[in-house]
């Protein structure tokens, strides 16, 4: 019995119903208690580290970290990550909550609240707390804005960037309207050794790599109350994007009479983007609310990339081209009810239609000296789309210390593709879930979740890339089909006073559909679904104040997660750890491998006007298993320090350092002969990879 439990998650759904109707029946009908639910933080709680945004007060929360939603956030529901602004969720998508938040100036700002429950009938849609920034009624028009100056230690020239809002009332509507340019360069030094199947060098490779990004983005966000029952809010966001990337590689062979070569690899890429969101709320009754939410964006992508090889003696040998053009594009209708019919339960139903499509195509050409020949690439040029109905009924019923947000969701869709390849399929989908929160007091809350999530599937994997650097080719795959997980959580959180707390947090997921790399032959894979897995873990945060320490005005921040996890490998048939995404820069936190730590400290000299701090993440190694490769990354560690004033005029003066200890990348990437394992080894390449060190001055204030 037990491990039919373990492995089979609904038979222990149906063993967690009858004990939570237990629970339930048991314990008298009591009101909510709001005081448990709500951690408060008015402004003067902020005044020590002398916030001039809303992102600089939300970043000092205790216990909380803002989330972000990203281009994998399926439908609207997950957008917004855990942000609310007045109750409400920001209507938006790809503008982010930290970009939001930092368009508000503090001095607008009223307080901001922790919510850890079901409080004034807000939806909280999963999370396990939100931040709640309430905004001033009838502030004055307030002007924010930035200047920052990047300074590369080894690539690329000084880079400025700045930032600048405006919020203020017009016939009775809120508004912001910002504009920004962000620009960063940074270079990536390095070495990759190419060794034989017998472990000897064959070949070394010195490497230069630059990267100049360019974002100039504006945003208009509305709010307006049409009458006393009636709220309209507008959001768009408009943005241009280019990228430049060269990597210029001398490449040195070890053998007697091989000659060496240069080759670059280049890619140039521009992307305008709009976003543009529209809902309106409305109180149909004392307790009925309703909301209708339109939600469109829509991206062009341009990137032209491009191999050249020469001899020692200059003479060009090859010449690689690949012009590629992607559409995509997303429009979101939904409705949202919310309806307070008991002193004791908040009934919600949502109704959602999603549109995804994506229209990509690549020219791909070769010159070996005699002329550029055409060179198709299978699967590049196609349509792909997915219309998809979301539903979900959710009850958040309240008894006093207990808290039960249960609710039944379901989703059915469509993805079709045409083009290279031809091909419609259909996909039904029930997403149950129930949250148990007990909240004995404001200091202390236990949380149990279990949920069945679907991924948004991103649809760039069903179109085929090109990949010049490892001479490889990123097939599509029309047969992909979103994963599902069936989620367990248990937290507990623990607070003492207003400035310390620790949270702990064990999670099991069951995963169905797994989205890895599906072999196609010996020597290509292509994204796919490859069975079941599991995964498992556990997660700490905390925030100590350091003053026991002597080191008055001063706090710590830590957050550690170690997992594990397994699936069958497809091509070896042995168990093994899910892969993990590549990439080395910068660091993230929440990524698929065994561990990861992020730690803050910050010290505010308050009489002074003066702080500093650091910040330092590590993380395990990432593999990344393909049929006839193995590619491991290590990625260390990163340190950053800062230094930041207001003293003169209110600006703040903040001077930061990236990377300051010049913290390496390394990959290790073993290619076989054929499958994986199972073949010998044709060649294994090392790369120890330098990350650029910056400094970053920039000013700020607010008028």
């Amino acid at each position: 019995m037990k491990l039919m439990l373990l492995y089979n998650p609904m038979k222990f759904i149906y063993l967690f119903i009858p004990v939570l109707l237990f629970i339930a029946v048991g314990v008298s009908a009591q009101s909510s208690n709001d005081e448990a639910e709500v951690v408060t933080f008015p402004a003067d709680y902020f005044a020590r580290f002398k916030p001039l945004t809303a992102l600089d007060m939300v970043e000092q929360v205790p216990g909380f970290q803002l989330e972000e939603s990203d281009d994998e956030t399926r439908g609207y529901a997950g957008a917004g990550g855990n942000l609310l602004i007045n109750d409400r969720r920001p209507s938006a998508k790809q503008d982010l909550p930290s970009a939001i938040l930092g368009r508000i100036p503090a001095s607008m700002v009223e307080r901001v609240e922790l919510v850890r429950g079901q409080v004034r009938g807000i939806d909280l849609r999963g999370q396990s707390q939100m931040i709640n920034v309430i905004i001033r009624e009838n502030t004055p028009a307030t002007v924010q804005w930035e200047a920052i100056m990047l300074v590369p230690f080894q690539h690329g020239p000084l880079t400025p960037s700045i930032y600048t809002s405006l919020s203020d009332n017009w016939n009775n509507i809120e508004y912001n309207a910002g504009f920004s340019v962000y620009k960063n360069s940074y270079g990536r030094d390095g070495i990759d050794e190419i060794f034989d199947g017998d472990d000897l060098l064959t070949e070394e490779r010195i490497n230069d790599r630059e990267n100049r990004n360019t974002l100039i983005k504006g945003n208009l966000n509305t709010v307006s109350s049409l009458d006393e029952k009636t709220v309209l809010k507008f959001n768009t966001v408009i943005s241009y994007e280019t990228r430049d990337q060269v990597l210029v590689s001398d490449r040195i062979p070890q053998a007697v009479g091989e000659d060496p070569r240069q080759e670059t690899f280049a890619e140039d890429i521009k992307r305008p983007t709009i976003e543009v969101g529209l809902d309106v709320e409305r109180s149909l009754t004392s307790n009925f609310l309703g909301k209708a939410i339109v939600l469109y964006y829509h991206t062009d992508e341009d990137s032209l990339k491009s191999q050249l090889v020469v001899d020692d003696e200059g003479n060009q040998t090859l010449d690689r081209l690949a012009d590629g053009d992607s559409a995509a594009q997303e429009l979101i209708t939904r409705l949202e009810f919310d309806w307070a019919f008991h002193p004791n339960h908040n009934l919600q139903l949502n109704l959602e239609r999603a549109y995804n499509s994506l229209d990509g195509s690549i020219l791909q050409t070769l010159d070996t000296g005699t002329g550029p020949v055409e060179v198709a690439v299978p699967g590049a040029n196609s349509f792909v789309k997915e219309e998809r109905y979301d539903f979900l009924l959710q009850d958040t019923w309240s008894m006093g210390e207990l808290e039960l947000d249960y609710g039944l969701g379901a989703e059915t869709s469509t993805i079709s593709q045409t083009g290279d390849a031809e091909q419609s399929r259909d996909f039904f989908f029930l997403k149950p879930q129930a949250i148990l929160t007990w909240s004995s007091e404001q200091a202390q809350q236990t949380k149990f979740r279990v949920a069945r999530e679907v991924a948004q599937l991103d649809l760039n994997d069903f179109v085929s890339a090109t990949v010049f650097e490892d001479d490889d080719l990123a097939l599509g795959n029309p047969n992909l089909r979103p994963d599902t997980t069936w989620v367990t959580e248990v937290s507990h959180e623990r607070r003492f006073g207003r400035l310390t707390v620790i949270k702990v947090r064990a999670f099991h997921h069951w995963i169905s559909d797994v989205l890895d790399l599906l072999p196609l032959s010996d020597t290509f894979e292509t994204p796919g679904n490859i069975g079941d897995g599991r995964r498992w873990g556990v997660e700490i945060e905390s925030t100590i104040p350091m003053d026991w320490l002597g080191l008055k005005g001063s706090k710590f921040d830590i957050k550690a997660r170690l997992q594990d996890s397994t699936v069958n490998d497809p091509v070896t048939g042995n168990s093994r750890r899910l892969s993990s995404p590549g990439g080395d820069f910068p660091i993230i936190y929440n990524v698929e491998n065994k561990y990861a730590v992020e730690m803050d400290f910050r010290q505010d000299f308050e009489e002074h006007r003066i702080a500093w701090g650091w910040d330092v993440i590590t993380r395990a190694n990432r593999p990344r298993y393909k049929v006839n490769e193995l590619e491991i990354y290590d990625d260390k560690y990163v340190l950053n320090l800062f230094v930041e004033t207001t003293r003169w005029m209110g600006v703040k003066v903040r001077l930061s350092g990236s990377n300051v200890l010049d913290s390496p990348g390394y990959r290790d990437r073993t290619v076989f002969t054929g499958r994986r394992d199972l073949s010998p080894v044709r060649f294994r390449e090392v790369r120890d990879l330098a990350r650029d060190r910056s400094v970053t001055l920039s000013v700020s204030g607010v008028f």
